[in-house]
Parts: C-alpha cells; sequence; structure tokens
C-alpha cells in the first residue's frame, strides 16, 4: 500500500527558525517543500557568511568522500548511530585529517599500480629472459661483440626476418638473432652483433620499419647483462612490495575510516540542514515551513516542535482539498512476505501519491506465472536449493537477497504446478515412479494449457480494469466508467465464446450477446469513440497471456528430449552426461524466460489497466548514520 501521508505547515517567529529545523531534523520524517511563493514571504536566504560556509563544507565533503574512496572504506555493516552537531573546528580538523590521508592513500594506490604494471611487463619478458640469460652473458665476456634485446609486434616478423637476412649478409657469422613469441602476442628478439656496429643498430631498426616495442622503463639503456638479472630479480621482490602497499592502506583505513565516515555524516547533516534552510519562507518576523510526513508521525513531530522551539511556534494541517495530491511523495509499505516484490516495482517510475500500489497483486500473481511456466517439480526444488543457497551468501538488504526472496514463491509455485501436470524433471517421474498427472499433460493436452493460460489472462486484465476504474474514483468519473465497462464487456466475451462452444450453456450466447450490444453505447459515452479499438486491444492483451503455454510446453518438450538422449546415445554414460547438459541448459531458459515474460504480462497488459507513474521518492529531512565509535563535539554550530 501506499503510506497516507498529511502535509503540515510550520509557524513561527523568525528568531525561532534555527531551533525548528533542529527539532524537525532529529524528528527525521518531514519530507520539506518548496518554500510558497506569496505576497510578501520570500525563500529563506544565507548571508554571505553562510554561502562561504555552505562552500567549505562541501569541499571538505568531496575530500573526505575521496579519501574514503581511495581506501576503499567500505561502511562496516551492524548498528549505526547519528552523528552528534559538528563545530567549525571539527570541520577544520577533519578537512586537515582528508586531506592528509587522501594525498598519502593516493600516492600509495599509484604506487601499487605502478608496481602491477611493472610486474605484468617483466612477467610478460620473463620465459625469453631466461632463455637468453645464458647468451647475453656469454656475449659480455667477449671482446667485440654485444647483445640487444627488442620487442616488436607479431606482425612485424617478415620485416624482421628480412632484416636478419641483411645484417647476416653484412655482418657474416659475428651475427645472430635469437626469437620467441610472447604471451601478449608480440615477437621478442635478441640480436648479437659487433660493438662497433651497435651505435648504428637503431637507425637500421628504422629503416627495415621494425615497430619497436620498448622494454619497461626502469631497465631501457642498461647492458643486457645487467638488465636481465635485475628484471628476474624484481620479479620475487615486487609482489613484497605490492603487500607492503595494501598493508600500509589496510592500516591507515583502520585508524582513520571510521572517524572520516563520522565526519562525512556530520557534515553531510550540516549540509541538509542548510539546503533545508533555503526551502523555509520568511517575513521580516516569521517563518513557514511546509512539507509532508506520514499520517503516525504527525503527533510525534508537534511534540517535539513544542519541547524544543517553544509554544510560539506552531504546527497546521493543510487541508487535503489544498494540497491534492500531484506533489505528495510516495512511501510503498507492504507485509513482509511481499516487501521483496517492491524491487520489481522499483525497475519502473513510482506510483503517483493517491493511487494504487501493485506490489500485493505482483506478489500474488507473479510467482503463480512463472509456477505455471516452469511447472516442474525438480527444477522447483532445484530453485529453491539456489534461493537458499544466495540468501544465506548475499548480504542482507542487498539485491541479491532481494532477488532469492523472491525465487522462494516462484519455486514454491513451480513445485505445486510440477505436481500439478505430474513432472518431474519432464516426464523422468513418469519413468521412474509412475507420476502421473492431475490436471492436465502439457506435453499432450496443448489446447487445455492454452485455455487455462487465457483463463488467467481474462482474470488478470479484468483484474487490472477493476483497479483502473477503482483508482479513477470520482475525480475522472468517464474514465472509472469506462474502465468498468470494459471490464464487464471482458467477460461477455469470454461467456459468450464459451456458450458459442459449448463449454457453458448455449442458452447464454443471446442473453451474453445481447448484453455487449447493450454495453457499447456506454463504453463509448465514457471512453469516446476510440472506445471499440481499446476494447480490442484489451482482447489482445488476454491473448497475450498464450505465451505461457507456449513457455511451458517448450520447457517440457526440451525436459523429455534431454531424457530421450540416455538411451538415444550408444554409450549410457555419455548420453547421461548429455541430458544432464540439456537439464541445465532447460533450467537456466526456465528461470529466466518465465521471469522476463511474467514482467511483461504486469508491466503491459496488467499495468497499463490502472498503474499510474510519476511519484516522487520520499526523502525526509533528517540525520544522516555513522558506524558507533569515539564521542565528537556536541557543540553546534
Amino acid at each position: 500500500m501506499i503510506v497516507p501521508m498529511a502535509r503540515l505547515r510550520i509557524l513561527g517567529p523568525r528568531d525561532r527558525l534555527e531551533e525548528t529545523l533542529h527539532a524537525v531534523q532529529d524528528v527525521g520524517q518531514l519530507h520539506l517543500a518548496e518554500a510558497p511563493a506569496r505576497v510578501g514571504v520570500e525563500p529563506a536566504r544565507l548571508d554571505a557568511r553562510g554561502e562561504r560556509r555552505h562552500g567549505q563544507l562541501q569541499r571538505v565533503v568531496a575530500d573526505i568522500t575521496d579519501a574514503l574512496h581511495t581506501l576503499r572504506a567500505v561502511s562496516p555493516a551492524g548498528p549505526r548511530l547519528v552523528p552528534p552537531a559538528a563545530t567549525v573546528a571539527d570541520a577544520a580538523r577533519w578537512a586537515r585529517v582528508a586531506s592528509r590521508v587522501r594525498r598519502d592513500a593516493r600516492a600509495l594506490r599509484d604506487r601499487e599500480t605502478a608496481l602491477d604494471e611493472e610486474r605484468a611487463l617483466v612477467a610478460r619478458y620473463r620465459d625469453f629472459l631466461l632463455a637468453v640469460l645464458p647468451v647475453v652473458r656469454r656475449v659480455a665476456t667477449a671482446e667485440r661483440l654485444t647483445s640487444h634485446a627488442v620487442v616488436a609486434p607479431a606482425s612485424a616478423r617478415a620485416t624482421v626476418d628480412a632484416m636478419a637476412v641483411s645484417l647476416r649478409a653484412e655482418l657474416g657469422a659475428e651475427f645472430s638473432m635469437t626469437t620467441m613469441p610472447l604471451p601478449g602476442g608480440d615477437l621478442a628478439i635478441l640480436l648479437v652483433l659487433p660493438k662497433e656496429f651497435s651505435v648504428r643498430l637503431e637507425s637500421r631498426l628504422a629503416e627495415a620499419r621494425v615497430p619497436e616495442v620498448p622494454l619497461p622503463a626502469a631497465y631501457r639503456g642498461m647492458p643486457l647483462q645487467d638488465a636481465v638479472p635485475l628484471m628476474l630479480d624484481r620479479l620475487q621482490q615486487i609482489p613484497r612490495d605490492v603487500d607492503a602497499c595494501r598493508h600500509t592502506l589496510a592500516e591507515m583505513a583502520r585508524s582513520h575510516a571510521t572517524e572520516l565516515r563520522r565526519a562525512h555524516a556530520a557534515l553531510g547533516d550540516w549540509l541538509s540542514a542548510l539546503y533545508a534552510h533555503q526551502q523555509c519562507a520568511v517575513t521580516p518576523h516569521a517563518f513557514t515551513i511546509e512539507g509532508w510526513i506520514p499520517e503516525p508521525g504527525v503527533i510525534a513531530l508537534t511534540q517535539r516542535i513544542a519541547t524544543e522551539a517553544g509554544p510560539s511556534v506552531i504546527v497546521e494541517h493543510i487541508a487535503r482539498e489544498e494540497w491534492g495530491t500531484a506533489d505528495a511523495p510516495v512511501i510503498l509499505s507492504n507485509p513482509r512476505l511481499f516487501r521483496p516484490f517492491e524491487s520489481l516495482i522499483a525497475l519502473l517510475p513510482l506510483p503517483r501519491y493517491g493511487t494504487i500500489d501493485p506490489t500485493p497483486f505482483v506478489a500474488v500473481f507473479f510467482p503463480l506465472m512463472f509456477g505455471m511456466m516452469l511447472g516442474d517439480v525438480g527444477y522447483g526444488v532445484l530453485l529453491v536449493a539456489l534461493a537458499l543457497l544466495i540468501h544465506r551468501k548475499a548480504a542482507p538488504d542487498s539485491l541479491l537477497r532481494t532477488g532469492a526472496e523472491v525465487a522462494g514463491p516462484c519455486a514454491l509455485f513451480a513445485i505445486i504446478f510440477g505436481v500439478l501436470y505430474g513432472e518431474y524433471f519432464g516426464d523422468l517421474g513418469k519413468r521412474l515412479f509412475g507420476l502421473e498427472p492431475i490436471i492436465y499433460d502439457r506435453e499432450q493436452a496443448i489446447f487445455s494449457a492454452l485455455a487455462a493460460a487465457v483463463g488467467l489472462g481474462v482474470v488478470h486484465v479484468v483484474l487490472g480494469l477493476v483497479l483502473g476504474a477503482i483508482s479513477a474514483g470520482r475525480k475522472h468519473a468517464r474514465h472509472a466508467l469506462g474502465s468498468g465497462i470494459s471490464a464487464v464487456m471482458v467477460l461477455l466475451v469470454v461467456a459468450a465464446l464459451m456458450a458459442a462452444f459449448r463449454v457453458l450453456p448455449e442458452q447464454l450466447f443471446t442473453p451474453a450477446v445481447v448484453a455487449l450490444l447493450v454495453a457499447f453505447p456506454v463504453l463509448v459515452f465514457a471512453e469516446g469513440l476510440i472506445a471499440p479499438v481499446e476494447l480490442l486491444a484489451t482482447l489482445g492483451n488476454v491473448m497475450s497471456y498464450a505465451r505461457i503455454m507456449a513457455i511451458g510446453t517448450a520447457s517440457v518438450m526440451l525436459a523429455v528430449v534431454a531424457n530421450q538422449m540416455v538411451g538415444a546415445v550408444g554409450s549410457t554414460a555419455i548420453g547421461l552426461v548429455f541430458a544432464l547438459l540439456f537439464h541445465l541448459v532447460n533450467f537456466a531458459i526456465g528461470l529466466f524466460s518465465p521471469a522476463i515474460h511474467a514482467l511483461r504480462l504486469h508491466y503491459v497488459e496488467f499495468f497499463g489497466k490502472f498503474y499510474s507513474p510519476g511519484g516522487h521518492k520520499y526523502e525526509p529531512f533528517g540525520h544522516r548514520t555513522a558506524p558507533p565509535g569515539a564521542g565528537l563535539s556536541r557543540n553546534a554550530v
């Protein structure tokens, strides 16, 4: 349901504005409205000192955020406390701490990144360096020879070979070249040649158009006999240096993260109070604050204001007729069993205040549709196990845990329909245990499955039309009448068709048609000339539920094919492996396809009849929270 809201107007002497804002922030339930525009009333403005402080606080909060991000200090789980009010001295101290921590942490992060890059580069050449090290050492003892290492792209292989032929012809036996492919695809090359020729090697490489990839910068220009051992030794040292960086960062996080998180919350409180100040309206002698609050919280707010701001400040209820519902914020509140399904509503804009929260209906129909499509005891049990595992591993209030809580009812309905269909991993239950369908066999009774799917569509669409009529209510009487008549006409069309096919008594056909003819002009009156087209679209929406049958039939046929693979392949073991793989694929499809199509049926066919998006999120003016720790000064600014 959508929580009923009350709109309040708080009035009082201007010199009691700060005390009133403190009381409102302590209660933390009032969603502030913009300052009302009236003659003689203007929005409260910050003075020059307040504007400077606002800018300073924003910069300090940005520094703290950056420092926490650099430390990767995730706020720990557990109880959270409202931070005490901060002073100017607190803000200055936190600014210094944040600046120092950010600078030191960023330097350590940069060092860690550089070490990782160095390790990756050296590791890239490791095998090549190990292979050529004996050659490099022998060359180092030769008076006339020197060695050069070059890394070129693999695409330059032909150019490198041509250059080698040219150098070998020019230098004779004193020239040699060793090549080795690197893991990244480049080509490592070791050149041995006379020392007097080495000064011209760079120009020859350029003439041959060999696009050289340089060695790591720290070792460029060093003699290879010195660089290679250093690079190999460095591979052993780099992990220790990386661990040292991470250890220092962890120590910094332990030392400063809690204080910085509390500082972030306290200064965020201060900024929120400054922003709230600008949402008030003032005259030279008075102030007014307007906003929305859940109806159960009105008494607590009124008492808190009376206690902290005194009797000169009054709280006035604004009549519903004066504020309507257009700008009221929305809070969805549902029983614990339905609450996980609010995540499916969150994929759309919030419903407008004063309309219908669809969460309870989604909580009933989404698992029902999912179960009708999956409809297998074996797959349902697997889904239960998967949901329990995810629920156990996922963090509280995380998206994964919410998904697991949605999957639970879906798995239950899959098991129920699996029993009704007589399916356990397709026809495996029938083969092993003699499991028989209770209602119909989806593998054979296609038309029965289609009738059940369309029947559910009739119920779902008619319910949507009825909810649309209720939602329109007195404000849009003709639209409410049109939705109600549309629901009746859908039922009459279904009754006429069932009578025509003798599912219902034939005598009902004529009364149903006559009722349709009588209802038609009423529908046109209520909805206009477009009404016939919309009625046909509604009937098309009903037929769209046939996808429930199609997806379910496809699922059971894939399961049957998987079972048949055991005997279709020469080896039973191989057939069993293929069957298991096929069942896993079918199970994965059975998770995603029913979920997607059940959402589509809700968002398009069902919500289209009554859902009114455009609601505003409820964002009360209150305190930030911080993890428990050392206390801060309680001297308010």
